[in-house]
């Protein structure tokens, strides 16, 4: 096979792998309520199996990526598969508590070592020019783990079992395990890789160099604020908000789950032509979905009662475009570090939106526990006080956006690269439209 097609073959198998892992993620956040009757406890309970699981990517990250520059993604795609296999096969076998956060123990780490690997593994195969829009891509297909979750994973859950939906979601994991391993290679024959030469006790130089560096700042500060709620949501605290907070029927809230997916399919590649298009402007590309998050999450907030469906809509427009926002804070490493680095620092882009959400599903789950004594159901009222935690969240990422953008700036500007005011490119752009 040439390069050529071998290149898509290699880009398809490693995406459907990470679409996988996403129905692996997703899975307690569409069977939460499952969840809850099959261990005999509350959602707030359960919303502490993926608390664990999001910390464990988010702190798995730096490790994962440091591992991935030396072993390269072939490797650590094929190892992050076969532990989430595990943990979905333990979570499916077991009535334990203690297991249970086990398994999402191992689900969490196995999805540390995915998507990760995938954005190295892009630009060892790719052009530059093709590496955002592939980037978004990404993540657009992964969504269809989500939908996966969403359509078979619960259904099968509900109809045979909590063990029998799970086992056969964990058979597909170990497909995906050896199709990886069969399939994708770390880069086009003939090409030779960089690998990071220095010895492991120097290894903290490297990472504390990346740590420091504005670009791998502002990528963290993006990938935090633009997608943090939108994790929380989808990954636990969504659909029972849905369901109980604004009275919709199981259907409803499924099918606005869908729409975060499919929306995200027609958002994503948009950002990556224009993260491409522009790249001294990306940062605002962020900001624009970062603020429609939080606008619609305060209206909805505000509201002494259930929002009407169309605003439910506009909310869950808008955590679909936070998805592709957090692939603009990788745009920032990749175009300004080493690439001997490329793993180390999107681990630590990677972590943001996931460390955020974290706290957001525990700060969440928390309040609604103390406030409702220890019910197993929430009212409105208790969901609208813990979902608005989320709004300094969203303040404290905006404020480390713009902080980390001007240091970033001025760190280009000294190496002669100046961002023009927004009056100045314009200008320029139109005078360059009327000479053509």
């Amino acid at each position: 096979m040439d390069t050529g097609k071998r290149k898509w073959v290699v880009f398809g198998v490693a995406v459907i792998a990470y679409a996988v892992a996403m129905m692996h993620r997703s899975s307690l956040g569409v069977a939460g309520l499952e969840a809850a009757e099959h261990f005999g406890t509350t959602p707030s309970i359960v919303s502490t199996f993926v608390v664990l699981q999001l910390a464990t990517y988010a702190l798995g990250q730096l490790p994962s990526g440091t591992l991935l520059d030396r072993l390269g993604p072939r490797v650590m795609l094929t190892f992050g598969s076969a532990l989430m296999v595990a943990g979905q096969l333990m979570l499916g076998a077991t009535d334990v508590l203690a297991l249970a956060f086990v398994a999402r123990f191992l689900v969490g780490l196995g999805d540390a070592c995915i998507y990760i690997s995938i954005l190295s593994l892009i630009p060892r195969w790719f052009p530059p020019r093709f590496v955002p829009v592939l980037t978004q891509l990404t993540g657009m297909l992964s969504v269809v783990g989500q939908l996966m979750a969403i359509y078979a994973l619960l259904p099968a859950i509900q109809t045979y079992g909590w063990q029998a939906g799970l086992t056969a979601a964990a058979m597909l994991g170990v497909v995906m395990v050896v199709a990886v391993y069969a399939v994708v290679r770390d880069a086009p024959s003939g090409v030779v890789v960089e690998r990071p030469t220095e010895k492991l006790t120097q290894l903290h130089r490297g990472v504390l160099e990346v740590i420091r560096h504005p670009g791998t700042q502002l990528g963290f500060a993006i990938h935090f604020t633009s997608g943090f709620s939108m994790n929380a949501f989808v990954f636990m605290w969504g659909l029972p908000y849905l369901r109980s907070a604004q009275g919709l029927s199981q259907a409803a809230a499924s099918a606005l789950f869908t729409l975060i997916s499919v929306a995200g399919m027609f958002i994503g590649p948009v950002v990556g032509m224009l993260t491409a298009r522009h790249p001294l402007r990306r940062s605002n590309l962020a900001l624009t979905v970062i603020w429609a998050g939080l606008l619609s999450w305060i209206v909805v907030l505000l509201l002494p009662g259930p929002a009407p469906l169309w605003l439910l809509v506009v909310l869950v427009l808008a955590l679909a475009a936070g998805g592709p926002g957090t692939a603009v804070g990788f745009d920032y490493p990749r175009t300004m570090l080493p690439p001997t680095r490329m793993g180390v620092a999107n681990g630590i882009v990677i972590s943001g939106a996931f460390l955020g959400a974290t706290v957001t599903i525990l700060l969440i789950g928390t309040i609604l526990e103390f406030m409702s004594g220890g019910a197993t159901e929430y009212t409105f009222q208790q969901y609208r006080v813990a979902l608005s935690v989320q709004i300094p969240l969203y303040l404290a990422g905006l404020v480390a956006i713009y902080v980390t953008r001007t240091r970033l700036r001025r760190r280009m500007a000294a190496d002669g690269v100046i961002v023009p005011p927004w009056r100045d490119a314009i200008g320029r752009r139109w005078r360059n439209r009327r000479h053509l």
